[in-house]
């Protein structure tokens, strides 16, 4: 069995990583169960179901073979006209960075598009979007932890030069993590 962090590849063959890269999938679009990759297994696991009457307004997983600041694989959020199954590898390109501050923690989510997306695939850069998509991406993310008594601040979209930077510096703490053996479910 491969671990979806440690044995799926991040790139794109043909393509230019960081800019275009690979997303696994955890939560589809309009779910309100938070799933996440269990580290030490590979499995998926059920965190929680949200406690505000809120839905991921995007498909949401991580960029494998990454280790964001948080110590876990980094976030991305990959917009697409259809919701993506849990635990499905899809090819993704980054048009923006969303940061967040999450207890206290930076928090960083990718913004991205399904390369074979008819329509989403058009989008080149954050600012292509209309207004109100990153509005309701923002106002999710303010509301998803609020009954839960959590606190998370949400700054402005930026651009994908933004977002390529943070998931350079991602793959290199994964690379330096796993060289060390800080990088949990590799199996020594």
């Amino acid at each position: 069995m491969i671990h979806p962090w440690h044995d799926v590849t991040p790139a794109v063959e043909g393509t230019d990583l960081p800019a275009v890269f690979k997303a696994i999938i955890e939560i589809p679009k309009g779910s309100s169960n938070k799933y996440e990759l269990d580290k030490g297994s590979g499995m998926l696991k059920l965190d929680r179901v949200l406690s505000s009457a809120v839905h991921y307004p995007a498909n949401y997983g991580f960029i494998p073979q990454t280790l964001a600041e948080d110590d876990d694989p980094l976030d991305v959020l990959v917009y697409c006209t259809e919701d993506i199954p849990p635990m499905t590898v899809c090819e993704a390109r980054a048009v923006g960075l969303m940061t967040m501050v999450d207890a206290g923690d930076p928090d960083h989510k990718i913004i991205a598009v399904l390369c074979q997306d008819p329509i989403y695939s058009e989008f080149e850069a954050a600012s292509h979007f209309p207004r109100h998509t990153f509005k309701m991406l923002r106002r999710f993310f303010e509301d998803y932890k609020q009954l839960e008594n959590k606190d998370v601040e949400v700054d402005d979209i930026m651009p994908a030069e933004a977002a390529h930077a943070v998931i350079e510096d991602s793959l290199e703490r994964y690379a330096r993590a796993r060289r060390t053996g800080g990088a949990r479910g590799l199996v020594l």
